[in-house]
């Protein structure tokens, strides 16, 4: 007899080959491959990394971390929020292949931290706050896409930061974008738009995906303008390492200096880069969910487990850190992907790609992948998100905005923590102005109020209960009810007991109903704890 694992497993393999999910699946996968590709190599640009590890990053978090995870449409590789801190961690150990080390111990920490249970700080981050990260990134995206779009290609693509390395800012790239657009590109990535746009509407021909589409379209418009004034350079197209051989191919492997493994600077950096990768890797799954279609919900603890392994394999492999990345997961959503096969497949064709059709990938223009980032930027900041957050209250709306302002302005965990910082202060707010229920009854010339209190009453009501007590009128009777109260904070609990010892100087009478000398915080269960946290 099969134990009950072994037949999940059949079923959970079962449900992804399906038929159904597989025609959605691999279409999904060669956008995600397409977005991918210039990121990675974007990244490693940027982090001072050979442009080969931005890739193999790229098929390890396809291949490796998607087939460990249980995110069905979260989609892994090298982050762009981590740029400063990796080329800043390789030149302060001394070399690349110590700081391969410091990933492989990143790796190792984020594995033991999903063990301890820690994947549940992200259920901490408010909605509102999540919500105004993607749109942030939406509007990210737009705005970064832009000069690529024109064919400006300054920055390296996928940059996500405010200061950008080229001294340009984010608006400032596009005012300067402006002033040096390329007429080819502006053709290429303004048909780009119309096809992804319009492509869907035609059912017979939405077979094929409108981002290959645009590739093709891409491809064969830069073929043209080739011989012309108009022609497109090498900085503007797609550009990752040919291979001749096997053996060429096997030399662009990097080992870890395993010799380094005492030095102290060596563990700081992986801390660093296992904290700095956890709280994005959360935060982004925390978005994916929120945009993914089903409505599913990511174990985390499992998660941060399959980043751990994903960082260890790609750090022995001469890669860099990587991280779930919301651009590629909302391409991947916006795509129709249904189940992780879309990632593992990304996976693949990056690593078909760089053995087979090096030269074929570098045809590719930037402006019709910028396209693509375009279009899924607007999707994740329409018109309709702004509207339903406004109709949510200023409590949700002024987080929601602080963090887009925030985000745009600095990097993503920066803006994000900003957001936080506000969205904190709404509720404290609110916790201390919902502590009780207050009612007022009047028998003849004598007033009865009866003040009921909340579930729970922290230390933070403690404020807006002494300044109701102290109001209360003279030759009152006051009945304060804790019958609904399942914990009430000892501060509180002094609070209300010092007033009923010291009301009868006033003439008031205080009357406790249900309220307990000493209250304990509520704990759930142990086996639903283990049950939330798997």
């Amino acid at each position: 007899m099969q134990s009950g694992n072994s037949v999940f497993s059949r079923l959970e393999v079962k449900k992804y080959i399906l038929k159904k999910n597989l025609k959605r699946d691999l279409p999904s996968s060669i956008v995600v491959f397409l977005v991918a590709l210039p990121l990675c190599l974007g990244v490693a640009l940027a982090s001072g990394a050979p442009l080969f590890a931005g890739l193999v990053t790229g098929i390890v978090g396809g291949i490796v971390v998607s087939s460990l995870s249980g995110s069905q449409l979260s989609v892994s590789g090298p982050a762009a929020g981590l740029t400063a801190i990796v080329l800043g961690a390789i030149g302060t150990l001394g070399g690349y292949q110590t700081f391969l080390l410091a990933v492989v111990l990143a790796g190792a920490m984020q594995l033991i931290l999903g063990l301890l249970k820690g994947g549940t700080i992200g259920n901490y981050f408010p909605s509102s706050v999540i919500e105004g990260m993607l749109a942030a990134i939406g509007l990210t995206l737009i705005l970064k896409q832009l000069p690529h779009a024109l064919g400006v290609d300054s920055d390296f693509f996928g940059d996500e930061s405010f200061l950008q390395k080229d001294n340009e800012n984010t608006f400032s790239a596009i005012s300067s974008a402006l002033d040096h657009f390329t007429l080819a590109a502006i053709v290429i990535s303004g048909l780009s738009i119309l096809v992804l746009v319009f492509w869907p509407k035609f059912k017979k021909l939405s077979i094929i995906p409108a981002p290959l589409v645009v590739v093709i379209l891409g491809v064969g418009l830069s073929l043209a303008f080739q011989g012309t004034g108009y022609a497109l350079q090498a900085k503007q197209m797609v550009e990752i390492p040919v291979v001749s051989g096997w053996a060429e191919f096997k030399d662009l492997f990097v080992a870890p200096n395993f010799s380094e493994i005492l030095n102290g600077k060596v563990w700081i950096v992986a801390a660093t880069i296992a904290v700095v990768a956890s709280l994005e890797t959360l935060l982004s799954i925390e978005a994916v969910d929120k945009i993914d279609p089903i409505k599913r919900v990511s174990p985390t603890n499992r998660e941060l487990m399959a980043q751990g392994a994903g960082n260890m394999f790609s750090g022995l492999l001469g890669g860099l850190p990587l991280t779930s990345v919301i651009v590629r997961s909302s391409a991947n959503v916006n795509a129709g992907a249904r189940t992780k096969m879309s990632a593992i497949f990304h996976g693949v064709w990056l690593l078909l790609s760089l053995l087979f059709i090096p030269g074929l990938i570098n045809m590719i223009p930037l402006a019709c992948l910028a396209a693509i980032l375009l279009v899924t930027g607007y999707k994740l900041t329409r018109v309709a998100l702004f509207k339903h957050m406004f109709h949510k209250g200023w409590d949700q709306f002024v987080p929601f905005v602080i963090t887009i302002v925030a985000v745009l302005l600095t990097d993503l965990l920066k803006g994000v923590a900003i957001g936080m910082l506000f969205s904190v202060f709404y509720l404290l707010r609110t916790n201390m102005r919902n502590p009780y229920f207050y009612k007022i009854q009047e028998e003849g010339n004598k007033k009865n109020i009866r003040i009921k209190l909340a579930e729970e009453v922290s230390f933070l009501n403690k404020a807006a209960i002494q300044v109701v007590l102290n109001n209360i009128p003279k030759e009152t009777n006051v009945i304060i009810d804790g019958t609904n109260s399942r914990y009430i904070d000892p501060d509180v609990l002094e609070t209300i007991f010092n007033y009923k010892h010291n009301a009868y100087t006033k003439g008031i009478i205080v009357t406790l109903e249900n309220v307990k000398e000493q209250y304990t915080v509520p704990k759930l269960n142990n086996k639903v704890i283990e049950e939330i946290n798997n």
